[in-house]
């Protein structure tokens, strides 16, 4: 059984839309994967502005926003099949731009209607892979566990750094993941401050010196002491982190931050006894952030090639694309808390 098909990502922090074009195949009752095209693609500036602000809109410009949004998706993509010269795809497999992610109150909104991307490009799309897990008294996140526990299997753990920092394993037989803290989306907030996008390698933090009474704040946030599935939000840091750096020298909140990320990363590391866990994700180029983890874990982290660093959420919700297309489980209940495994996706 093999399968093409093009997976998108919008990341909470911002910095682009990946596009992943891969090929999957079923041999001997195991997936494998490969990369044929990958690209991200950098919001234009009204585009950025758009998404940061959508969670302010009303709930009819919130509706406007999620059609204008699924056909630039569409637009984009079809933009990347055609400059590739693209011919065979079996499916595009979107997870859209995160506004709003409530779990508790049974909500999480992903804008970018599927039906724009198929009207723009004529292919199968499945989109919306969260909700129906939160429906079903789950997280509605992480879902890549699927794809780690199917192609990267030869990992005792996988730990994204993005916007937020989430993570995967095996315990008792049964792959558990949670997200763990904020990272860029807090990091990119302060570093444009000093007029940068982000802190490329750690080097503003590294010149920031850490506040200790902000630091034990931030790592006695309640969120750390609640156990898994649990899972984060751009709430979490409106409500509990951004009002704890107001005030704060950017320099000072920079290097205190990353101190706490790193803190809250290598205490789930230590604590589960990893031996050896893949890290990808844009924060894994924050050289820095690497360090402080590494000096403070015996867990062996394994930085792989750009792409697979870049794209392996895009790879990942493509995969989870030709699972829904064929009906198999693509979301796992130990890893968000639903009431058991399923197939989740509206197919367009």
């Amino acid at each position: 059984m093999k399968s093409k098909a093009i997976g998108l990502m919008s990341g909470t922090s911002l910095d682009g839309l990946d596009i992943c074009f891969a090929e999957f195949e079923k041999y001997n009752n195991k997936w494998q994967f490969k990369i044929i095209e990958a690209e991200t693609i950098c919001y234009p500036e009204n585009w950025e502005k758009a998404l940061r602000n959508s969670l302010h809109l009303s709930s009819e410009n919130l509706l406007a926003l999620n059609s204008e949004y699924g056909f630039y998706l569409g637009k984009t993509v079809k933009t990347f099949i055609e400059d590739k010269k693209i011919t065979d795809i079996d499916l595009i497999a979107s997870h859209g731009h995160t506004v709003f992610h409530q779990p508790h109150k049974k909500f999480t909104l992903q804008i970018g209607d599927g039906r724009g991307i198929k009207l723009q490009t004529n292919i199968p799309v499945i989109y919306d892979f969260r909700s129906q897990d939160v429906l079903m008294g789950g997280n509605g996140a992480p879902l890549v566990p699927i794809g780690d526990e199917l192609l990267f299997s030869q990992y005792d753990g996988c730990l994204n750094l993005g916007g937020f920092s989430n993570i995967s394993f095996k315990k008792a037989q049964k792959r558990i993941a949670f997200d763990i803290c904020a990272v860029n989306i807090v990091l990119n907030k302060i570093s444009q401050q000093l007029g940068k996008s982000f802190d490329e390698n750690g080097d503003s933090a590294r010149k920031g010196s850490v506040d200790s009474n902000l630091l034990e704040k931030l790592n006695n946030l309640e969120f750390y002491h609640h156990q898994h599935p649990k899972s984060l939000g751009i709430e979490f840091c409106n409500h509990y982190i951004f009002p704890l750096l107001e005030n704060v020298d950017s320099l000072t909140a920079l290097a205190t931050f990353t101190e706490h990320a790193a803190i809250q990363i290598f205490k789930i590391l230590n604590e589960n006894r990893l031996k050896k866990v893949l890290f990808t994700g844009g924060g894994t180029y924050n050289s820095y952030l690497i360090e402080k983890i590494k000096y403070n874990t015996s867990c062996e982290i394994i930085i792989p090639d750009k792409s697979i660093i870049d794209f392996k959420e895009a790879l990942i919700f493509a995969f989870m694309g030709v699972l829904r297309i064929n009906n198999e489980v693509n979301v796992m209940s130990s890893a968000t808390g639903s009431l058991r495994d399923h197939s989740s996706g509206i197919i367009a």
